[in-house]
């Protein structure tokens, strides 16, 4: 919204200083602070208003795990769904500050929406039934997986971005190992969203841990949407270019500020949880971001301790079903690690650590090539 003032110059010179707002590194660094600010301004009121509903987190019980209900005991009936600050405030910042006509902020609201609301109903039925089961896993399966095809069968039917969202690229390699994937972009593509939102979903145990890698894996994708809109970036790194995706790199500086903003309550011993509202849109936007920016599989890599979360769980089942071990004490393996002896806290900032290096490694893959 505010990327149009820019066009008052040419009324006047006394408006030459709005020229600032066509610049995406300025309307990105607003983003981030304006969902920052709205986190943590509306924070309390909403930690309050939770409060006052009872919409407390439910903790497993001591039937379904024994020494986990023991260390998480105390958090029971801490406000959960707090994932509407951070829906809310990148929502309001991308409307704000991006420029509303491109395709891609439009796919990435409308994710960002329609998996906070899925996430929204999974928290109510959690807390209307005070246990830890919310909707179905078929039915939230089901919707993530309508939602992702809708968005990618989006971008895939529109002119302006059919070609560019068919490619398939792979991390440290210059050019598209398919040109175009076809109908299977429809197949594949939906994948990665559906894959990352239950990710974030299943790295979302501890205080600040699914938020804190948030912040890593977003900044990141911040600067690979940035390149990938610059021609000159995008040239000189080798990565695929589309002038409409690095506006994307202004709703990553949102993401990245509303999660920073959450931090401030959910870091240790939190004061609200994300809940399946904040986890599942979390994750959804990420894979959009990844797919807007043509690096799907570079995710793998940036995202790596949502990647480790899901396959720790992944293999405990297959290990459970083929040979009736368990592989971990627990999964996610989040709580396989506080069942060893480490502290919360230890377990958190050791997964901090990684997630930046995760990072890192992702961003050194550019120069790879």
């Amino acid at each position: 919204m505010l990327y149009y003032l820019h066009l008052l110059k040419d009324q006047s010179e006394f408006f030459d200083f709005l020229n600032v707002f066509q610049y995406q590194t300025f309307r990105a660094a607003g983003a981030a602070l304006t969902s920052f600010l709205l986190s943590v301004f509306l924070g309390n009121r909403v930690i309050l208003k939770l409060t006052s509903l009872k919409i407390g987190q439910p903790i497993r019980t001591k039937e379904e795990v024994h020494r986990l209900a023991e260390l998480h005991g105390i958090k029971t009936g801490t406000p959960t769904m707090g994932g509407i600050l951070i829906v809310g405030s990148v929502v309001a910042a991308s409307l704000l500050w991006t420029r509303l006509g491109n395709p891609f902020i439009h796919t990435l609201l409308f994710v960002t929406l329609a998996t906070g609301f899925l996430g929204f109903l999974d928290d109510w039925k959690k807390v209307t039934k005070k246990n830890s089961k919310g909707v179905s896993s078929r039915f939230k399966l089901v919707v993530q997986f309508v939602v992702a095809g809708i968005a990618v069968g989006y971008l895939y039917f529109l002119p302006a971005t059919s070609d560019y969202i068919s490619q398939l690229y792979l991390p440290s390699v210059k050019y598209p190992v398919i040109q175009d994937m076809g109908i299977f972009t429809l197949l594949l593509l939906p994948l990665v969203i559906v894959g990352a939102s239950n990710a974030v979903n299943l790295t979302d145990g501890l205080d600040g841990l699914a938020s804190g890698c948030t912040v890593t894996t977003g900044l990141a994708y911040a600067a690979l949407t940035y390149a990938a809109g610059n021609f000159v970036a995008a040239d000189y790194l080798k990565v695929p270019f589309h002038p409409s995706a690095g506006e994307v790199s202004i709703f990553c500086a949102g993401l990245v500020g509303a999660a920073l903003g959450f931090l401030w309550f959910n870091c240790h011993p939190a004061r609200v949880f994300m809940g399946d509202t904040g986890s599942l849109s979390i994750g959804g936007m990420l894979g959009m971001i990844a797919i807007c920016c043509k690096q799907e599989l570079l995710l793998v890599i940036i995202g790596f301790v949502f990647v480790m979360e899901a396959m720790s769980v992944i293999l405990q089942v297959a290990s459970f079903k083929l040979t009736g071990k368990r592989i971990f004490k627990m999964s996610p393996i989040h709580h396989h690690f506080e069942l060893l002896g480490w502290e919360e806290s230890k377990v958190i900032n050791r997964f901090w650590i990684i997630s930046i290096i995760a990072a890192m490694i992702g961003l050194m893959t550019l120069k790879i090539r």
